[in-house]
């Protein structure tokens, strides 16, 4: 018999679900704190988004990764929460567990690192970073590992990029994520190819000796 030895998917571990919580329940968090449940207030922000003139003065890095949970609003995390339920399911079936956390987390990072080109003066909150990562390891691994051309999966990352310009956007965060999850997603694809094609040229050699 001849496998195919697939990636072995994070379903299981419900880890879309997971992350939606633990962003409701920073949101919670911020409403007691800042004593408004539909806007976030300063006093959070400061201290758990990202600031750039603190994380480049001062060293408080660990903003890079406590703003991922942290949104301005209830409209904000409401928004990012259902591309974040769309896009996660996906990448639950795609990925292993550990691919699907670090293309999360990772993703988030860049776009936060690039997020501080913005200057001293720059504060930003949100998820988007990390979303967009997750999106476009989605599209493109899609389209390599079914062997199709990636030109239409960057068209579909570009204008998904285009269409969130707007005020108060931080396109950066996006831009970040989104390239990193593209980079990632491609070279996931390869990796799980590879990898197949061993598996498969094992199971026909057994199975042709037997």
């Amino acid at each position: 018999m001849m496998i195919f030895l697939l990636p072995k998917s994070s379903q299981n571990h419900k880890i879309t679900y997971i992350l939606i919580a633990l962003n409701i329940t920073f949101y919670i968090y911020g409403a007691i704190v800042g004593g408004n449940a539909f806007v976030t207030g300063k006093n959070v922000i400061d201290v758990l988004g990202q600031n750039n003139a603190l994380v480049l003065a001062h060293g408080f890095y660990h903003q890079l990764f406590t703003s991922m949970f942290i949104h301005a609003s209830i409209v904000h995390l409401g928004s990012n929460l259902i591309f974040l339920l769309i896009f996660g399911l996906r990448a639950e079936e795609m990925f292993s567990l550990p691919e699907y956390l670090g293309i999360y987390f990772l993703g988030g990072l860049a776009g936060n690192l690039l997020s501080l080109a913005y200057g001293p003066g720059y504060i930003s909150v949100g998820a988007s970073g990390a979303i967009f990562a997750i999106f476009g390891a989605c599209v493109i691994y899609d389209r390599k590992s079914t062997q199709r051309s990636i030109i239409t999966a960057l068209a579909f990352a570009l204008l998904l990029l285009v269409i969130n310009i707007g005020e108060n956007v931080n396109i950066l965060a996006h831009a970040g994520g989104l390239a990193f999850g593209l980079i990632i997603g491609y070279l996931l694809a390869l990796k799980h190819k590879t990898t197949n094609q061993k598996q498969y040229a094992l199971n026909y050699s057994y199975t042709y000796s037997t």
